[in-house]
């Protein structure tokens, strides 16, 4: 075990003297003195134990046989290994796109977007040409935001959770298709969020209910439920999946409607619930989902997106039944 020590602190191979007032026990090599201490929490210290620190050179750390060593002697980092990535590239939106090979070293625990962030630095490819470097979009780095999904071996999927020990060399990485592409591997997702608009996802805190009353409350049955479809992040992998949702078409796609979902089961976004049901019953709504579940294959968050338009298609049509005979 690592501990910090103080910069006049013993090499790691030079004995130790014992401090004051601890029994003395020594390792087998008698090179390197043993302090017993108790530092876990919730524990008392016994009373034939010391508090007191040898010289105050070094800080003191415990493992689990609660034992106090100097710095541990410096341990080499683990071989990087090499990984050959293909990358189609199209400099604009209109430009015919290639593809380019990259050879980079690969470390320990590196995913997709810590390699791009490595060719920013040295963008050469593996012919040695100097090259400009790769256009692509991340922000948290924890599979939330969904900002860096792209293609990764042919599988839609967000770059930051792809680590590089579980793909399969060499790695091809291509932009988001059906979306319009900007540079490499950025797309234009204007599209999704112009569907979000189009199906009023989200919640009106200004209306002529009464917003001084208390908080809603939900239960939390439903709240678990609600929570799986609140995960969503926008990262347009379902859509990629989705064999109904194309570019010539008006199809809004599995992510708005299970927004739609979210929404309407949400104690003040139920107030919109007849907009938003209408909303999806016209053209390029609920009625052109083919059902093929590829969206819920591909869901890096795991949303019930099937479930959540099995759902849709019953409330849609008690609200067909509710237009039929004047009813809201």
């Amino acid at each position: 075990m690592q501990v910090e020590t103080q910069s006049d602190a013993l090499p790691c191979d030079e004995p130790v003297a014992e401090a004051a007032g601890e029994p003395g026990a020594l390792f087998a090599n008698e090179r390197k003195a043993r302090l017993e201490r108790d530092l876990e929490m919730g524990l008392e210290m016994g009373s034939d134990r010391t508090q007191n620190r040898a010289d105050n050179d070094y800080s003191v750390s415990t493992s689990s046989h609660r034992t106090a060593t100097l710095r541990s002697c410096p341990i080499a980092d683990p071989a990087s290994s090499a990984v050959e990535l293909r990358i189609r590239r199209q400099d604009h939106p209109t430009a015919v796109p290639y593809w380019q090979s990259f050879m980079l070293e690969a470390r320990p625990g590196a995913n997709v977007v810590s390699l791009l962030m490595d060719l920013r630095v040295h963008c050469v490819t593996a012919g040695g040409e100097p090259v400009d470097p790769i256009a692509f979009e991340h922000n948290c780095m924890e599979e939330v935001c969904g900002a860096c999904a792209m293609l990764i071996n042919g599988v839609p999927r967000p770059a930051c959770s792809a680590l590089i020990a579980d793909l399969e060399t060499p790695i091809r990485l291509e932009p988001l298709p059906k979306f319009p592409v900007v540079r490499d591997l950025m797309v234009d997702r204007a599209r999704l969020f112009a569907h979000l608009k189009q199906v009023k996802a989200w919640v009106q805190i200004d209306g002529a209910w009464d917003n001084h009353e208390r908080a809603p409350r939900i239960s939390p049955q439903a709240w678990a439920v609600n929570y799986l479809y609140s995960r969503c992040m926008s990262c347009g992998c379902c859509l990629v999946a989705c064999p109904q949702f194309r570019p010539e078409q008006a199809f809004v796609g599995p992510a708005a409607l299970a927004q739609v979902r979210l929404m309407n089961a949400h104690p003040t976004g139920r107030f919109d619930k007849v907009e938003r049901l209408h909303a999806i019953m016209a053209d390029g709504g609920l009625s052109d989902c083919g059902n093929a579940q590829n969206c819920v294959r591909v869901c890096p968050k795991e949303i019930p997106l099937t479930t959540a338009i099995g759902e849709l298609g019953r409330q849609t049509t008690v609200q067909a039944l509710k237009d039929l005979f004047g009813g809201r």
